[in-house]
């Protein structure tokens, strides 16, 4: 009975993980065709120096997302568990963080990822648009696509080779902090709950 009951598990365990894969792979898909849409509409009609500055934000939300995945993945639950017995504030929060990583990983540093680098693209190509409109040299507008992508693509890997690192070396730290934010958040809502439901009595 409980070779049975551990078969099932694992057999369990395994058809969440491919549910979970599959929830994300439709999140990511719907996502990236909105967003992607919604770039194309807004973007296009903006300068270059517009673009740029919502290139920058585009960046800076996945250099971040793509730390907060690999914090959350390397963070040590033990570790956790013995600040939310401290009572350390963001450790309890920090645990549920670390108790749901594939997920958090998943979401941080593929969907988010993925949607920033639709918005990068879509961005990219605004300011390709913009700077070759008046040039009739394909290979100048060539080389111009070719510094924009470039230039995009080198500044996020980058940025993303710096956070990296400091996410591995103090990835407890950075997990903290994010539950203490969470903590922050739902306290703030719970009170407001309490305070309806004073006023409603």
């Amino acid at each position: 009975m409980k070779q049975i009951k551990k078969i099932y598990t694992q057999n369990y365990s395994g058809a969440s993980k491919y549910k979970w894969a599959i929830k994300m792979f439709v999140v990511a898909i719907c996502f990236s065709l909105f967003f992607g849409f919604v770039s194309q509409a807004l973007l296009n009609s903006m300068g270059v120096v517009v673009a740029s500055l919502c290139i920058c934000v585009f960046i800076f939300l996945a250099v971040y997302s793509d730390m907060i995945g690999i914090a959350v993945a390397s963070a040590d639950i033990e570790v956790f568990k013995k600040w939310k017995d401290k009572g350390i504030k963001g450790a309890e929060y920090g645990l549920i963080l670390c108790e749901n990583s594939e997920k958090m990983c998943c979401v941080c540093a593929d969907v988010i990822g993925d949607i920033c680098s639709t918005l990068c693209g879509a961005g990219g190509a605004c300011i390709i648009a913009t700077i070759t409109k008046k040039l009739t040299n394909l290979n100048l507008i060539l080389l111009a696509s070719i510094a924009v992508s470039a230039t995009i693509a080198g500044i996020t890997i980058f940025f993303k080779a710096i956070m990296k690192e400091r996410a591995l070396n103090k990835s407890n730290l950075i997990i903290l902090r994010i539950g203490y934010i969470f903590e922050i958040l739902f306290n703030r809502k719970k009170i407001k709950k309490q305070n309806k439901n004073k006023k409603s009595s």
